[in-house]
């Protein structure tokens, strides 16, 4: 586009007069028409300089090589539909379209698309976020949980509709069943991340003992697949909510040469997600075999136990002397005992009486009387509380014996409706039965104009068969009809049996009304 229309003037300058005067925004204007026209969409390698996320949504980042750089941006929507977001170090190759920016005079690259330049920056990218979170203590051993013996629930996070999820199930019903809460998200694209992270969280989130079960696992998994593909799984939001997971974590994302961050982070990384549920619970038959064999060799070792037991019984009771030895000195005791107890019983009781005469003489009447009634009074005040209790207890008695009544009342009642409420039941259900077998027995397609053929050696289902009879039996809905075949139905008419004379004298040529025809 020429910004100038008139030539120079003879002298070697412009004239004045003659040039065309432009406002700034025309110039600008113009600009913006010509580097649109001629770059409407370009692709640019470069590595990535500073970026630039605002509170908008919008990026802004710089392409740059050892001599150039170019002002980049990425409106919200772009940015959102990005597979992979550019960073600081990476080369990419960016795809979109040069405009400019009037109000910088500086024109830039509206960028919609980027992608790695080559599979050795993205594993760059990769290796450089690894050594980032691994410094956090992320990755660290002592973080990692130890994975349930026998988890009652199990949650897995994967895509609903892919193979994963029927391998996790199959493997896990042959070797436990367990409950298992499935919580759908995307394995690849711009969502993965994000839902993967809230999956985690939301499980996380879940209360013991509440309507929807807490996992004791949880199993994120999904197929094999590109760097690319799998790439939702390096994103740091999946990385950290893995690592804050209080549920134990087993990490079976891709093949066994698959590496993502969401591996370093989980608290067990399974090769496959196959070998995650093999992981998660063990074989049930083995541990019934092993229960087996631990019972049966308890079963052995307390039988060789009590038989040693015995045994050193049977040895000890050998070394034991005589009974007769073993009580004669104490036999001895006791006579010698005996024969001193009678005097020292009678002495003891000298004394005591001696002692108990002085004590007699100050006891009265009166102190008698004064215990008496003290005592008389406890009791009054006692069988006065009596009274009430009793009552008491013959009123929760009463009333137990009320509440009894009415439970075997109401429980007589649905007992004896009980037995006609299942008899009616069960002929409700036989009556559909039989109308079942009725619409489905053959009697309902004779009705629609078919028939059964029989011979003398049961059903014919052929017209082969049909010819070598000598009579046949047909069966219609309504009745059952003894016919005699007419012919070998290739067109030549069947033999005449000869007729008894007066037969047929009606010159019709019927049969007799108890014969019927095919013809």
């Amino acid at each position: 586009m020429e910004l100038f229309e008139n030539d120079p003037a003879p002298g070697g300058g412009n004239a004045p007069g003659n040039a065309h005067e432009y406002t700034v925004s025309e110039l600008s204007g113009a600009v913006k028409r010509v580097i649109e026209g001629q770059f409407d969409r370009v692709r640019v390698r470069g590595e990535v300089g500073r970026v630039s996320r605002p509170a908008s949504g919008h990026m802004y980042f710089d392409l740059k090589d050892d001599r150039s750089v170019i002002a980049a941006v990425s409106w919200k929507g772009q940015v959102a539909r990005m597979q992979v977001r550019p960073e600081e170090g990476m080369e990419v190759i960016a795809t979109g379209r040069m405009t400019t920016f009037p109000g910088q005079s500086k024109y830039q690259l509206i960028v919609d698309d980027v992608e790695p330049a080559g599979a050795g920056a993205l594993m760059a990218m990769l290796e450089k976020r690894r050594q980032v979170l691994a410094a956090e203590g992320l990755f660290a051993p002592d973080r990692k949980k130890p994975i349930p013996f026998l988890p009652q629930v199990i949650g897995v996070v994967t895509s609903p509709s892919g193979a994963v999820i029927r391998d996790i199930l199959h493997r896990l019903r042959d070797r436990f069943p367990r409950r298992v809460l499935i919580w759908p998200v995307a394995v690849q694209g711009q969502a993965c991340a994000p839902e993967v992270a809230r999956a985690i969280r939301g499980f996380n989130a879940l209360a013991p003992g509440a309507a929807i079960p807490r996992p004791d696992l949880i199993i994120v998994a999904r197929g094999g697949g590109s760097l690319e593909d799998l790439w939702g799984f390096n994103e740091e939001i999946v990385v950290r909510a893995a690592a804050d997971s209080q549920i134990p974590l087993i990490s079976a994302v891709g093949h066994e040469t698959d590496t993502t961050l969401i591996d370093f982070a989980a608290d067990r990384r399974a090769p496959t997600p196959t070998a995650a549920a093999e992981m998660a619970v063990p074989v049930r038959l083995d541990l019934l075999a092993r229960v087996n064999e631990g019972s049966a060799r308890m079963a052995g070792v307390m039988t060789q136990r009590g038989q040693a037991r015995r045994q050193r019984l049977v040895d000890l009771s050998r070394g034991l002397g005589r009974p007769q030895a073993l009580t004669a000195p104490a036999r001895q005791r006791f006579d010698l005992w005996s024969d001193r107890l009678g005097p020292a019983l009678r002495a003891l009781t000298g004394r005591k009486r001696e002692q108990f005469g002085p004590v007699a003489a100050l006891v009265r009447p009166d102190l008698l009387r004064l215990f008496i009634r003290r005592e008389q009074a406890a009791i009054d005040k006692l069988g006065a509380r009596l009274g009430p209790a009793l009552g008491r207890l013959r009123d929760e008695a009463a009333r137990r014996n009320r509440d009894a009544r009415a439970r075997l009342d109401d429980l007589s009642d649905r007992l004896a409706l009980a037995p006609r409420a299942r008899l009616g039941a069960l002929a409700e259900r036989l009556d559909r039965l039989d109308r079942m077998r009725q619409t489905l027995g053959y009697t309902e397609t004779l009705r629609r104009g078919y028939a059964v053929v029989r011979g003398p050696d049961g059903l014919i289902t052929a017209r082969a068969q049909a010819q070598g009879q000598t009579a046949l039996e047909i069966e219609f809905h309504d009745g059952r009809l003894s016919v005699l075949p007419a012919g070998d139905g290739d067109g030549a008419p069947a033999p005449q049996r000869p007729r008894k004379p007066g037969a047929g004298k009606s010159g019709t040529g019927k049969p007799p009304p108890d014969q019927g025809s095919l013809f």
